[in-house]
């Protein structure tokens, strides 16, 4: 069973930075056998460090102990066996008192797993190794953070952007933008957060993205057009919504482990939205243009009831406090609550044409929450009872309703403003709707001309906090709750973000003082898994390997290094100019030969990209012919499908293109790194 507390990624955004002016006194916590180091009060400290290493592969069972505080230390495979490239891992620490046995709970640790260059005897100081992760130097990275969390936009371009939001303590870096092939329309994440599957309405499908590699790894046929996906609560299936419009609609079911498409049921025409019962026993669809409510037994996947519920059903939630689900029209104007054994209507509230969507809140759904951007009102419902208690009148055009902890949040279409309403004296009959505001950017969040039904809000891992994204700005503001505005924003590089999602890598809190997360062993090699704790202080550095996969290593080619060789800074708009590399083998050094080295340019805030291949030169030089439609930052990406090389593996390049015939300054590309 999962501890509700908040998990350590926010927290170390916004304490670790100052978390680490423990530098100066780091040495008196140094992991056993450095030099200088005191000896611990309670006994000489348990190490596995050094000459006691497991064997390759081997699960990690060790510990050590500092003033009182044992921490266990555990890396296990997920499937059992030993630990080896390209499996899962769960890595968890138990931290206890040595004199009570009692365990340590809502502790923040920090952990990192580093890869050991090949033929390396000594490992170094681990408090140095430490304190570099900590102080977030490009120069020092992990190769697993167990830290952090990933701030995910879906834009409106056809793209995912991937951002790292400790990168820098306070910044925020780029790390993937995955190129969909088409227009992602709503998106979930898997129970292990290893996989997002985002619905494709343009090409009747939906994509399946890694993330840990950021690569779509699969795409999975569905019904024409779909659109709202709903995960099951165990995790094994994923509903997805398809149809829309006027046209015959249905629910297909998706394999999340097989990645297969296992069962399509019709429903009715306009299909809008899928919801799905507390215990998965049914799924829920909500057929706009039919009038209609399609109840699907989880089980048997046969329909199990079809309930004319108004004239357009547009949107679901269910409430396991009242074990039914809330239906809200948008033509009548009336939340509708549909029991979840019977299927008959149990309630129905009159309220306003202009629904738009109907939310539960946390913890069982006690209130249900709708808001009408015709009317500018939000409703608040008591499910117990179906009966209305509040109207709040919201700024222009209320059109989404998200949940922290603590509060409730609302989005506009027609205002800056986002309104923050309690939940603790949230549903007191007869008197207003308390709020407060804060600015989500300097334009509406919820102004989009092409909306999306994925949130545009989620609550921050770590702390009480909200991100929110803002299309117009092309960035995702973090409020923290409390302040009178946000605390600062992650830049959405160039992409106008529809909706905004959260991967969590952090340590979390699983049982009192047990602390775990997942991760995926990339690669083969010497391991240091890297312990850190601000209160009681403690760092200690924890050796073990990661066996080679066969498969993989058979697999494995030579990675291709790629060194761009235009020098151009500044490029003339409307002019062609010779965009010229030169890749060549990072064993030998040697040219390679690549009959899909592609090379792809984008124009920086708007939709035009151009990709092609590149033609080859010889001795390992390819050559592309550019022209820069008009003015405007211009990114070039480069890839190698047949070397396994995507696009945002490879160092890109950023030029200017300027109008008039010629274009000043040459020298190295401006900007560029790794995308």
């Amino acid at each position: 069973m999962r501890v509700h507390r908040p998990p350590t990624a926010l927290r170390h955004v916004l304490t670790l930075a100052a978390a680490f002016s423990f530098a100066a006194t780091l040495p008196l916590v140094a992991a056993a056998g450095e030099p200088g180091e005191p000896t611990p009060s309670d006994g000489p400290a348990q190490t596995a460090r050094g000459s006691d290493a497991p064997p390759t592969g081997a699960p990690l069972e060790a510990g050590t102990v500092r003033e009182g505080v044992s921490v266990a230390a555990r890396v296990e495979p997920l499937a059992g066996g030993f630990l080896q490239e390209g499996g899962h891992a769960r890595v968890s620490f138990t931290i206890t008192d040595t004199h009570t046995g009692r365990p340590y709970p809502a502790l923040y640790p920090a952990a990192w797993m580093d890869l050991l260059p090949a033929g390396t005897e000594e490992e170094g100081s681990c408090t140095t190794k430490v304190e570099s992760f900590v102080g977030g130097s490009i120069l020092a990275q992990s190769e697993l953070d167990l830290n952090v969390f990933y701030v995910l936009a879906l834009n409106d371009d056809r793209t995912i952007t991937v951002v790292d939001p400790l990168f820098g303590f306070g910044g925020s870096k780029l790390l993937a933008l995955v190129r969909l092939p088409s227009q992602g329309e709503d998106w979930a994440l898997s129970l292990d957060q290893e996989r997002l599957f985002v619905s494709l309405p343009e090409d009747d499908g939906v994509a399946v993205v890694d993330t840990a590699t950021w690569e779509i790894v699969a795409t999975v046929a569905t019904g024409p057009r779909p659109g709202r996906l709903a995960l099951q609560g165990d995790g094994a299936f994923l509903w997805v919504a398809h149809g829309g419009g006027e046209a015959p609609g249905g629910v297909s079911v998706i394999d999340v482990a097989e990645l297969a498409e296992v069962a399509r049921i019709p429903t009715g025409a306009g299909a809008r939205d899928v919801a799905l019962a507390a215990d998965d026993r049914f799924a829920y669809v909500a057929n706009a243009a039919a009038g209609t409510v399609t109840v699907v037994d989880g089980r048997t996947r046969q329909v199990a009831a079809q309930v004319p519920t108004g004239r357009r059903p547009v949107t679901l939630a269910f409430s396991p406090a009242a074990d039914a689900l809330w239906v809200g029209d948008e033509v009548d104007g009336t939340l509708t609550a549909l029991d979840a054994d019977s299927h008959q209507v149990r309630a129905r509230v009159e309220l306003a044409p202009g629904l738009v969507q109907v939310r539960v809140t946390p913890g069982g759904g006690r209130w249900a929450l709708a808001v009408n951007p015709t009317t500018d009102e939000l409703f608040v419902v008591d499910s117990a009872t179906g009966r209305l208690v509040q109207v709040g009148e919201m700024e222009s055009g209320p059109d989404q309703v998200a949940f922290s902890d603590e509060l409730a949040y609302v989005r506009h279409r027609g205002s800056e403003t986002v309104l923050a309403i309690p939940l603790a004296i949230l549903g007191q009959e007869g008197t207003p709707v308390q709020v407060v505001d804060f600015p989500g950017g300097s334009a509406p969040p919820g102004r989009n001309p092409r909306p999306s039904p994925a949130a545009g809000m989620v609550q921050a891992p770590g702390a009480p906090a909200m991100l929110v994204a803002n299309t117009e700005d092309e960035a995702i503001y973090f409020y923290k709750e409390g302040m009178a505005a946000p605390m600062g924003s992650f830049k959405n590089y160039g992409h106008r973000p529809r909706a905004v999602a959260v991967v969590d890598r952090s340590l979390q809190e699983t049982t009192p003082g047990v602390y775990e997360t997942t991760v995926r062993l990339r690669r083969p090699g010497r391991y240091e898994l890297a312990f850190f704790l601000d209160t009681p202080r403690i760092v200690h550095c924890f050796p073990l390997t990661v066996a080679e996969n066969p498969v993989m290593a058979a697999a494995r080619r030579p990675e291709m290094i790629v060194r761009p060789l235009t020098t151009a800074r500044v490029l003339p708009a409307g002019q062609p100019v010779d965009l010229r590399f030169r890749v060549t083998d990072s064993l030998d050094r040697g040219p390679m030969a690549l009959s899909d080295f592609t090379v792809m340019a984008m124009l920086a805030g708007s939709n035009w990209f151009e990709r092609a291949l590149a033609e080859a030169e010889g001795d390992g030089i390819y050559r592309l012919r550019f022209t820069p439609p008009r003015a405007g930052v211009y990114y070039v990406y480069v890839a190698s499908p047949s070397r396994g090389a995507g696009f945002h593996e490879n160092p890109y390049q950023i030029f200017r293109a300027v109008d008039g015939d010629s274009a000043p300054g040459d020298g190295e590309p401006e900007g560029g790194g790794r995308s």
